[in-house]
């Protein structure tokens, strides 16, 4: 108590505010603010500020505890604080006078004094008076702050004396100064200080205030303060000026005129506004309400000042109209927006001029509602204007309101569009037309300057039409274009003519005479020619090419990044191959295993939970099961990560299983899809087999903090997903445990874990380890051309997709190894895969025992690089050539690929290589089996091209210098392949594209001779027939290399120490040469079986031996047939490669010579080039083919009726081998002729056909119904759309458009990218118009049902035998109609664009014949199956090429049109070098030969359907 006692308390004052008071009669209407002046002081805030207090009061209120009877109130008190920081307390009380409400007369009070003498008091006393806060307190003290006048008595200090210098309220000023100045000598008695205050100053009457002024100047000492209740003027210095008078150690203040207090009270709420204002405008939604920013900002020094000085009231206000601004703003920008948006609107609807050239706005906006695509593009409201309703809160919602067309602006708007589009129609078509002029001009050759040209086209009218800048930009165009064309072309000639410089000695420059001969030779083709103009240009590509020759390798290729060295490494990269040895070192031993790598998915946080709980368990991140430990390496991450995929297996952590943990159905589902994201990315991108079958395991959460009763609806979806997605389900255990995750489900979750571990190793590993890895049985290069149009994918499928295949050494970056069991024995088989440069850019360095040769049977190029590559090819090496196109009916419908097929299988025949070809539209060359006969042959001739390898490392140490081409002199070059006779005048006949070179699986009579591997492919028991095709060596292989003996050589790789002992022991045991053999030549005599035996060894003879037999004995039985200069034995059991040591022990020694030398094409094809000085051997010398070939008959394989042709309706164009056969003659297919006859009424099946599925990922848009893809909105699927407005503004007159393939690659990408988003433009991503177009034609293949239905196949049939014209087109008229109507709008789309493309037949020389050609499998979706159906192939292609013809009479209600003439627009003929010796063309069966259909065959060998 006693410290309290000694705080200091501040100095209390009391002061009495007084004036003018009384009855209406006396004051008047209003008071003179007595009761404003002391509320402004007290409650200066302008929240708690009344402007309205009344003195007319009931009893009661008069009464009661605030007025409590007494003619004063108790306003309360203030501290203050001076300038001098001095503290003090001002109690306010106001002497006033309360009239009686019901008398209007004053109340009577215990002080029946008059009011003068009241007011003069200076003792107050009035026991539990309450402050007075407003006259709303009256009655309702309860309500407000209860604060009692101290002790009940106050001691006067001070007046304060009011008096109001306003007009007044019927009131006369002089009787307001007359009753001042009584008050005043009253008041004066008390001897305590005064203090005028002139009130209602923003009111002043000037005159009152000098009168008042005078007043005070009369008297002593007495201050008149100019004060403004209402703006809170001088108010605080009423009261400071008075407590300075009572106390005088205070500071004198300065009492300030009221306009100069005015406006420094002003300029402070005008900047306290400024600050508010701009803090409103920080609220940037109309939608705000004043409650919730109020509450935002309510601890704000620059909102508190506000509040205080003008009050929340006007601060609402402020606040809305920020708001009303804010929507107006809104309102306004979204009609900038729609009137912005109104001129796309209008081209998407009204595009047409012909339609609104001469419509008014209120006519086309009748037109537009009749739009399909109306609803789309505007909104029609119910309530107007649209300005007035929610619609302008829908800002997802961007089409127009149609009230909004009603208004000046968009009838403008309106205009424009009309205007623009006739002065657009109008540009463009000069451009075109000035386009297609430059076109017409023949002597417009690559590289002319513009000014030359300018001269022949300044009277054109198109060209006086546009501007300059167009008329450049359009001749740049078409520059660009024929430059780029004609240096594509000269490019492609080029490599055409690789011969003339894959010749070049790579060991010095060119000599003037070689370019002098290259520049003679190329000189003669027009593409060299028409690069005149651009000589630096040409010589540039000339020598870069030359350069490349010299240097080749995948940096400096030609085709860039399409190298297919680069695109080989990087399919390799992305696969499932490079990680093979990582697999083994991290898999090795599943039983041993010390650390486990777990990705734990969860949704929520549930992951990093379950990672937490496994680490309590764990010490130092060792986890102990079943009595071992492990290591464990947690990965947490949550299903939502935008990183997903890229976190689950990366270079530093590749999982060995992944944790799925979900606690609700939402997270089970977002798991699920998770999973099937990853398995999708791994198998279809990635390629990543492993990733493909990564472990996972589901584990469902405790529901501690849920009922119950969701735990069996959580397990039973979570059983249901597990068993999809075939992998583990952790159930939570019985009991209750206080925890999310359980010991029992993380030891259960980890056991399966490492069981999946130990299961992948042996998945991934099949068959132990046979030999080291750095050890390959067979070591075989793959060749291909760069930039041939198809994908690397294509021909490594058949490796890839084997469960046999894996990664070759490290560093070995485009290598693979097969485990495949070639004859009795599984062999390890290393496929090297090079690009040509690269295989020709290192010769005669390496061992290769085998060469598969492929080439594009669409690109002549690719089969002159093959040319140019085989013929220095050793002929002791087997050669598999692989000719790559799109399907077997290119074959019958194209003549190119048919010529280059046919030069493939010509030099196959020639050289007794084996011969196949792949379809990039089909699935069945995705075997390995395309290859097994092959690598059989390589195996049989191993030891041979060992020992040719050896001896011929041998003789070179014995020359004084290394030829980097070795001649091959008469007298060792005898044709090691054909018989010694001279009368020998049958060579072996042509091969067929159709043949058993390759065969996917053996015919049933077969069957017996083979055995399944692990992969359940069937291998044959005994080694392979004799059929020896002697190749060539190779110039790059990866595989380590010992060098050749006594030669000192640099970058020559060392030979396989074991592979070096084979060889020697097989020379020891074999002195001499390895002789020739003789294949068996076409029986002439031979016995009317079925079934053939393949020959498993020779007896050779010397060449005057006389016995002309040929022995081909049967499967069952020896039989002897005469055969020329041999005898056949049908050994069995013999040993794998038991006919090397047989054939050592021949007569003479032969030196291998090079394959040109062995194919009359491929040395004529050299010898027009240039001249042979260094050969002894003329050109007829060098072959002993004769000059007169058999025409045998082709035919399918006989032990694979797959590959019969007289069953290719079962394969259609898919077929997916086409293969080589030289032992069918006429007299076997005539004793089965009576088996077609039996079968000619075949039982119809109805099937449904399902085309082979083109992709190889999955998509949520290709093959996905056509319905699905459309919208009543948008008829046309949006792909389609795209595709052909990007065919339509940049390649129309492409030259064989739909016809050339594109890139297979881009197509794929084309979709890829669509795929992932829909919005993506085809431009920017430099894709080709045939890319474009191949994309286009996929996805009309894509489709689960074709375009035309099959349903009205048989209508279309039967109509189109209607032999009048106008009828039949009425007819198929009427079929169309019938169609779906998703399936009529998209093919009325489609049929529009390719009758626009046949319209540039003169330009791209499509016409509608050679589009229906292209088109009508597409459309109609041939089923090969059928064989009615294949029989009506040309009525068929002749229904489309109606539908293009008469488009417009289908579609459009035209007319019937003539039909062009299809003559006038084929391609000119191509000035390729004619061969020496034409061409044997390939005699393929027709597409249909029901009558040679075999009934016995079985129906479906190979499972497919």
């Amino acid at each position: 108590m006693m410290a309290k006692n000694k705080e200091p308390r501040p100095p209390s004052y009391a002061v009495s505010v007084v004036g003018l008071s009384g009855t209406e009669k006396d004051k008047g209407n209003c008071g003179v603010g007595k009761s404003c002046l002391c509320n402004r002081f007290v409650r200066s805030k302008a929240d708690e500020y009344y402007p309205e207090h009344t003195s007319v009061l009931s009893t009661i209120d008069f009464g009661g505890r605030v007025v409590n009877n007494d003619h004063f109130l108790y306003w309360g008190d203030v501290t203050q604080s001076g300038e001098d920081g001095i503290e003090c307390r001002i109690h306010v009380i106001e002497q006033t006078e309360f009239i009686d409400d019901q008398t209007f007369l004053p109340h009577r009070s215990t002080n029946l004094q008059p009011y003068i003498k009241r007011a003069a008091a200076s003792k107050l006393q009035s026991a539990e008076k309450l402050m007075y806060i407003c006259t709303d307190q009256l009655g309702l003290e309860q309500d407000f702050e209860q604060k009692q006048m101290p002790e009940g008595k106050l001691s006067i200090d001070g007046f304060l004396l009011c008096i109001d210098v306003s007009q007044g309220c019927n009131r006369k000023f002089d009787d307001q100064l007359k009753f001042v100045n009584n008050l005043y000598i009253q008041l004066s008695k008390s001897k305590k200080p005064i203090i005028i205050a002139a009130t209602k100053c923003d009111e002043c009457v000037d005159h009152y205030l000098r009168e008042v002024q005078a007043f005070a100047s009369n008297k002593k000492n007495l201050v008149v303060v100019e004060t403004s209740a209402r703006f809170n003027v001088n108010v605080e210095t009423c009261f400071t000026a008075l407590v300075q008078m009572m106390d005088k150690t205070r500071g004198k203040p300065k009492i300030i005129p009221y306009l100069d207090a005015y406006k420094t009270q002003r300029q402070l709420v005008v900047t306290a506004t400024d600050k508010f204002e701009k803090l409103v405008q920080t609220v940037r939604d109309y939608h705000a309400t004043w409650k919730t920013v109020s509450n935002k900002l309510k601890n704000h020094p620059d909102y508190e000042e506000y509040i205080n000085l003008e009050g929340t009231k006007k601060a609402k206000n402020t606040f809305s109209k920020h708001i009303e601004q804010l929507k107006q703003e809104h309102i306004r920008k979204r009609k900038e927006e729609y009137i912005n948006a109104l001129p796309r609107a209008l081209n998407t609807l009204l595009s047409n001029l012909d339609e609104i050239e001469h419509l008014s706005w209120s006519e086309a906006l009748k037109l537009m509602e009749k739009r399909p695509d109306f609803q789309s593009c505007f909104v029609v409201l119910e309530k107007t204007p649209w300005d007035e309703t929610d619609h302008i809160d829908k800002v997802n919602d961007r089409r127009i309101p149609f009230d909004l067309l009603t208004t000046l602006e968009a009838e403008k708007v309106y205009q424009n569009h009309v205007q623009h589009l006739i002065s657009e129609k109008r540009r463009v078509e000069m451009k075109e037309k000035f386009k297609k002029t430059l076109e017409k001009i023949q002597f417009i050759s690559p590289g002319q300057p513009w000014e030359e040209v300018l001269c022949f086209v300044v009277e054109d009218e198109a060209f006086k039409y546009i501007t300059d800048a167009d008329s450049k930009e359009v001749y740049g165009r078409h520059q660009r274009e024929i430059v780029e064309k004609a240096k594509e072309e000269f490019q492609e000639m080029l490599f055409e003519h690789s011969e003339l410089f894959y010749d070049l000695d790579l060991n010095a420059t060119p000599s003037s005479d070689k370019m002098s001969e290259i520049h003679a030779v190329l000189s003669e083709e027009p593409r060299y020619k028409a690069l005149q103009k651009l000589a630096p240009d040409r010589e540039s590509l000339l020598l870069k090419h030359i350069g490349f020759v010299y240097h080749p390798t995948k940096e400096t290729c030609l085709s860039g990044q399409n190298c297919t060295d680069i695109k080989v490494e990087q399919l390799l990269a992305n696969s499932l191959l490079q990680l093979d040895h990582g697999r083994s070192n991290l898999y090795h031993d599943s039983a041993n295993i010390d650390k486990v790598n777990l990705f734990i998915l969860g949704k929520d946080g549930l992951a990093q939970e379950l990672a937490n709980e496994i680490r309590t368990q764990s010490t130092d991140d060792e986890y102990a099961l079943d009595g071992k430990i492990y290591e464990l390496d947690l990965r947490p991450v949550d299903a939502k990560s935008p990183y997903l995929l890229t976190q689950l297996w990366t270079s530093t952590f590749k999982p060995h299983g992944c944790f799925c943990v979900f606690n609700s159905i939402e997270s089970l589902s977002f798991i699920g899809e998770c999973i099937a994201k990853i398995r999708a990315e791994a198998s279809q991108i990635r390629r990543d087999k492993y990733m493909a079958n990564l472990p996972f395991t589901l584990i469902l959460a405790n529901q501690r903090d849920s009922v119950s009763k969701n735990l069996p609806i959580l397990r039973h979806q979570g059983q249901q997903l597990a068993n999809k997605l075939q992998c583990p389900f952790v159930d939570v255990p019985a009991g209750t445990y206080p925890r999310k995750f359980n010991e029992t489900q993380i030891k259960q979750a980890l056991r399966g874990v490492l069981e999946a571990v130990k299961h992948n190793f042996d998945v991934v590993s099949p068959v132990p380890t046979i030999k080291d890895l750095s050890e390959a049985d067979l070591r075989i290069v793959m060749c291909a051309m760069c930039g041939d149009p198809f994908s690397v994918d294509l021909i490594l499928s058949p490796f890839l997709d084997s469960h046999s295949c894996s990664a070759a050494q490290a560093g070995q970056n485009n290598s693979l190894m097969l485990d495949k069991i070639i004859g009795e024995k599984r062999r390890r088989i290393q496929i090297t895969i090079l690009s040509y440069h690269s295989s020709i850019g290192v010769r005669k360095d390496e061992l290769v025992h085998g060469y598969i040769l492929v080439y594009s049977a669409k690109r002549k190029a690719s089969m002159g690089m093959l040319r140019a590559f085989l013929s220095e090819v050793q002929d002791t090496i087997p050669v598999q050539l692989v000719a790559v196109t799109d399907s077997q009916a290119d074959f019958f419908e194209n003549e190119a690929i048919k010529e280059l097929m046919t030069e493939g299988e010509h030099i196959a025949t020639e050289i007794t290589a084996k011969f196949t070809a792949l379809y990039s539209l089909s699935q069945y060359h995705r075997q390995t089996e395309v290859f097994t006969l092959f690598f059989s042959d390589v195996l049989e001739k191993k030891n041979m091209i060992e020992s040719s390898y050896m001896s011929d490392s041998t003789r070179e140490t014995t020359h004084t210098s290394e030829d980097v081409f070795p001649r091959s002199p008469r007298g060792s070059s005898l044709d090691y392949n054909y018989p010694d006779s001279e009368d020998d005048t049958e060579g072996p006949p042509p091969y067929s594209p159709i043949g058993d070179d390759v065969r996917l699986l053996p015919a049933p009579s077969d069957r017996s001779k083979y055995r399944l591997d692990l992969e359940g492919n069937e291998y044959p028991i005994h080694s392979t027939p004799l059929n020896c095709h002697d190749h060539e060596r190779n110039h790059k292989v990866p595989p380590p290399i010992k060098p050749k003996p006594l030669v000192p050589r640099t970058n020559v790789k060392k030979l396989d120490p074991n592979l070096l002992k084979t060889i020697e022991a097989g020379i020891g045991k074999n002195p001499r040469k390895q002789p020739s053999r003789v294949p068996a030549a076409p029986p002439e005599d031979t016995d009317q079986s079925d079934n053939y035996a393949e020959p498993v060894d020779t007896i050779y003879k010397h060449k005057g031996f006389a016995d002309d037999i040929y022995a081909v004995p049967d499967d069952s039985q020896n039989r002897i047939i005469k055969v020329r200069n041999s005898i056949v034995i049908n050994t069995q059991g013999e040993e794998e490669n038991g006919f090397s040591d047989r054939m050592s022990k021949s007569h003479g020694e032969r030196r291998p010579s090079k394959y040109k030398y062995k194919s009359k094409t491929l040395f004529s094809k050299a010898k027009s080039y240039y001249r042979r000085t260094h050969s002894d051997a003329s050109d007829d010398e060098a072959f002993t083919t004769s000059k007169t070939k058999r025409k045998g008959r082709h035919r399918g394989s006989e032990e694979d009726p797959l590959l019969s042709p007289v069953e290719t309706w079962k394969g259609g164009i898919d077929n997916p081998a086409i293969t080589s056969d030289q032992e069918l003659d006429d007299k076997k297919m005539k004793k089965k002729t009576h088996k077609v006859k039996e079968d000619k009424k075949p039982k119809k099946k109805t099937k449904t056909f399902n085309p082979p599925i083109r992709r190889n990922w999955e998509s949520n848009y290709f093959g996905m119904p056509l319905q699905d893809l459309v919208t009543p909105e948008k008829p046309i699927p949006l792909f389609v759309e795209k595709c052909v407005q990007f065919i339509e503004d940049t390649g129309l007159c492409t030259e064989g458009l739909y016809r050339v393939s594109g890139n297979k690659t881009d197509q794929d990408n084309i979709q890829k990218q669509f795929d992932q988003d829909h919005n993506i433009s085809l431009e920017s991503m430099g894709v080709t118009v045939n890319a474009v177009a191949g994309a286009l034609k996929a996805f009309f293949a894509d489709l689960p049902d074709p375009l035309i239905p099959y349903s009205l196949h048989q209508e279309l049939l039967e109509t189109s035998k209607i032999t009048d014209k106008t009828e039949r087109l009425h007819e198929l008229k009427e079929i169309v109609k019938k169609f779906h109507p998703v399936n009529y709008d998209v093919f009325k789309y489609v049929i529009t664009h390719l009758n626009r493309v046949s319209q540039q037949y003169k330009t791209n020389f499509m016409t509608a014949d050679n589009l229906s050609i292209c088109f009508w499998p597409t459309l109609m979706r041939p089923d090969f199956e059928n064989r009615e159906f294949l029989s009506t192939t040309k009525i068929h292609q002749s229904v489309i090429e109606t539908f293009i013809q008469q488009c417009q009479f289908f579609f459009y209600n035209g007319e019937i049109v003539e039909a062009p003439n299809p003559v006038a627009c084929q391609p000119p003929p191509s000035n390729a070098v004619q061969m020496v010796e034409p061409m044997v063309p390939l005699q393929l069966p027709p597409p249909l030969q029901p009558q040679l259909i075999q009934s016995q065959l079985p129906a479906d060998p190979l499972g497919i359907i």
